[in-house]
């Protein structure tokens, strides 16, 4: 063997330098992270050859990465086709035509949040629902005398609990990719905090809005994008039975693959039934994904999405940052980091503590909520293991904090994106995003009770002590 192990310094290097072409090229230039990545990714082999890796090691070890992430891959192939064959059969516009009818005047914000909620939830996008009737709702805000910020905060507390709990959301496949565990699994722990912090965002959000109460609401812009829905998709109670049929397979425990094949099936079937659709139009729905012409602006945006082939760029940076991963795991980088960061870690809650304060560290110094699961996700699982954790303990917290914090950086890609649709800065909105900063808070509370957020790898064993 003619390897050593790594100096400290040497995997600081290679995590520095991913930090830098990841900040140079997102903040400074608007790159994608794909290029940023792999420039990373090269760095870190080149600090494996100079420990005394072979190339050929080097390259087993980027296997071994990718490997890691071929579920997740699959996983997130297969719902880019059910996204795209859900748009053309009406399940996600008629799920969004129900959400919008929840809005009425004596309760705008509690009402904008299930909104942005269920249309996040329908299409597995915090920017698409923030773009679209994200952007109509903070125009009704306006009419309203409600402020800005409160009403972004609604919108983007509303978005982030969508993006965060719905399977067709490439995060929600990404952080049990990660972690070790299946999509169903994760969204199924994640669910008790979740409601939780969902709940005091409701509660906090009806208390301001009785400032507000007795206004006059303008539905305009509501009732033109329903109107457009109607116009242009058959609406019906029926279309709601797809998305009811994998949420049950959830709760039944069916493989996530399988489960997410059922929903395409039912998606299929309802297409031309409901739609008139035929086979051509599902195939090209599928692949290319669907495309919205309705002479709505807000409705074109949003529901012109979906396909294998917009999956790609999910898909594409998984397999690079993995790459990355597997580098600095195999070839001691990550160990060398983690040991020094766990030295001082006695406990569960200090190890949950400590992967969010890396998520949110990640979300700050490489600014793209993908990294913020990506590198946490693969310096932590053994960790986690090592403690007898389950890996849904670990794809929990990535998710609470690598997704959700990523909208309260004003330099992040989210913060950017968010800041340029709404036209409200980050600095202005945040205190009033109380999903996206209360959900880390409540689970590193929850995490001093050894319940809800924390559970065993094997039942038959206690947990583990600190090293």
């Amino acid at each position: 063997m003619t390897h050593r192990k790594p100096y400290l310094y040497e995997a600081i290097l290679s995590f520095l330098f991913l930090i830098l072409v990841m900040a140079v090229g997102i903040a400074k230039f608007g790159a994608d992270p794909h290029i940023p990545m792999l420039f990373g990714t090269a760095f870190a082999a080149l600090m494996a050859l100079k420990i005394g890796y072979k190339w050929e090691d080097v390259e087993k070890s980027m296997f071994y990465g990718i490997n890691q992430a071929l579920q997740a891959i699959i996983i997130l192939a297969i719902i880019g086709v059910l996204i795209g064959v859900w748009l053309l059969a009406g399940v996600v516009p008629t799920m969004i035509y129900y959400g919008l009818s929840v809005l009425t005047p004596s309760i705008f914000l509690v009402a904008t949040v299930i909104i942005c909620s269920i249309t996040s939830l329908a299409t597995g996008t915090s920017w698409g629902t923030i773009g679209t009737i994200g952007l109509a709702l903070m125009g009704i805000s306006q009419g309203l005398g409600i402020p800005a910020p409160i009403a972004a905060g609604a919108i983007i507390s509303g978005a982030y609990f969508g993006d965060k709990m719905s399977p067709l959301s490439d995060t929600t496949n990404l952080a049990p990719a990660m972690a070790g565990t299946d999509v169903f699994t994760h969204i199924k722990f994640m669910f008790p905090a979740t409601v939780i912090s969902y709940g005091i965002t409701l509660v906090l959000f009806l208390v301001i809005g009785f400032n507000f109460r007795g206004t006059q609401v303008d539905l305009s812009v509501i009732e033109q994008i329903q109107t457009g829905l109607q116009a242009n998709f058959t609406i019906s109670p029926l279309l709601l039975i797809p998305p009811l049929a994998v949420i049950a397979l959830i709760a039944m425990k069916m493989p996530a693959i399988p489960g997410i094949f059922v929903g395409i099936i039912l998606g299929v079937i309802f297409a031309p039934v409901f739609q008139g659709a035929n086979l051509g139009d599902i195939l090209s729905a599928s692949y290319g994904g669907f495309v919205s012409e309705t002479g709505v602006a807000a409705i074109d945006e949003l529901l012109t999405t979906g396909g294998l082939e917009n999956m790609l760029f999910s898909i594409s940076l998984t397999i690079i940052a993995m790459m990355f991963g597997g580098i600095m795991e195999k070839t001691g980088q990550l160990d060398v980091i983690v040991e020094t960061l766990l030295r001082r870690v006695k406990s569960i809650p200090g190890l949950i503590s400590l992967t969010i304060a890396t998520c949110i560290g990640s979300n700050a110094t490489m600014p793209e909520q993908y990294i913020s699961i990506v590198v946490p996700g693969r310096m932590y699982a053994n960790a986690y293991k090592e403690k007898n954790l389950h890996p849904k303990v670990l794809s929990n917290t990535l998710e609470s904090a690598g997704t959700l914090t990523s909208a309260l950086i004003p330099w992040n890609t989210c913060g950017v994106f968010i800041y340029g649709v709404l036209g409200v800065a980050t600095t202005a909105y945040f205190k009033w995003a109380f999903f996206n900063y209360l959900m880390p808070i409540v689970v590193i509370l929850l995490s001093f009770t050894g319940k809800i957020v924390v559970a065993k790898l094997d039942e038959s064993k206690p947990y583990a002590k600190a090293n």
